[in-house]
């Protein structure tokens, strides 16, 4: 027991201390609201597409490739898509506008910023490349399931084709399909190459977690304060206790279990509040949801790791 708990703090406490950095820096003033999101945009559309390009370039793909666990993951985020539009409008009549934010919270983690560090402190770099294959299913699922659940809540016109040509623009799908063409085309790139792109890709997590330690801005909570509890419980315990149950009933062992608890039982997308704030939905709801299922999940996430070891899943 004593094991599992160290590692289950070893897990947990390095991607909190970065945030805690994060939160140190903006105390301190060090960045401007204008250079935080110039590095905000650098890491996004520089690192993370280098990551991507790096981690699946250098994977082993007979081992990193897990059908089962793709298709369990994609499911299970529709599912949940399913369970916050079904909650939303049955819960939120007075303030049509919040449901889209709700939605959000509810099926779309930080799986990006969480299930990189969250892995590789337990299982090492060597088992990266299975979180940063599952990114290249279920960021695109994410980004096309959030227009739907924000465009259909306030009653607007969907249009998937400039989401589709979105998507295809990001930088972690364009890191995904550069290195994907690499491998198909057998590149081999040199070591002088490579190098820089590993410590570009080992940077990225750090700084990005850093970073996201500087954004939180702490929004009232007084006109939303239901609707707050209703989506930090879902997001951090309801919704990883349903689906992580299901995964240990259905075999998933190791290194694709604890991609599943990144996936689900980690907070909700910082990304969801600039889509909400970009497309008429409750900004400050969204943003409300991020800073408080950030915070709480230092212990939320820590139980199910703790838990989960203990139970002999990984």
């Amino acid at each position: 027991m004593t094991s599992n708990f160290f590692i289950a703090v070893s897990a947990v406490v390095p991607m909190f201390i970065l945030i805690g950095i994060g939160a140190m820096v903006k105390q301190l003033k060090l960045l401007t609201e204008e250079e935080l999101n110039h590095v905000n945009r650098m890491v996004f559309k520089v690192f993370f597409c280098i990551m991507m390009f790096y981690n699946l370039y250098m994977a082993d793909y007979a081992s990193a490739f897990r059908p089962k666990l793709i298709v369990f993951g994609c499911l299970g985020v529709l599912f949940l898509f399913l369970l916050g539009m079904g909650a939303a409008y049955a819960f939120e009549k007075k303030v049509p506008i919040r449901r889209g934010a709700i939605v959000q919270a509810i099926f779309r983690s930080n799986f990006v910023l969480y299930g990189i560090p969250l892995i590789g402190n337990i299982f090492g770099s060597e088992g990266l490349a299975v979180p940063t294959m599952m990114i290249a299913f279920i960021v695109p699922m994410y980004n096309v399931l959030a227009v739907v659940a924000l465009e259909t809540c306030r009653g607007g016109k969907l249009d998937l084709w400039p989401t589709c040509k979105g998507i295809l623009k990001n930088p972690m799908i364009l890191g995904a399909i550069a290195a994907g063409l690499a491998r198909l085309i057998d590149l081999h790139l040199p070591a002088p190459v490579l190098k820089p792109l590993g410590e570009v890709a080992a940077a990225t997590t750090p700084v990005a977690l850093i970073i996201l330690g500087a954004s939180f801005r702490l929004g009232t909570t007084a006109h939303h304060r239901w609707e707050l509890i209703f989506c930090t419980a879902t997001r951090l315990l309801i919704a990883p206790a349903i689906l992580l149950t299901l995964a240990a009933f259905l075999g998933f062992r190791g290194v694709d279990f604890v991609t599943l608890v990144a996936i689900f039982a980690t907070p909700c997308a910082v990304a969801g509040f600039a889509m909400a704030q970009q497309m008429g939905s409750d900004a400050e709801l969204a943003g409300n949801c991020v800073i408080f299922t950030t915070g709480l999940s230092c212990f939320t996430i820590f139980g199910w790791i703790l838990v989960t070891k203990t139970l002999g899943l990984f």
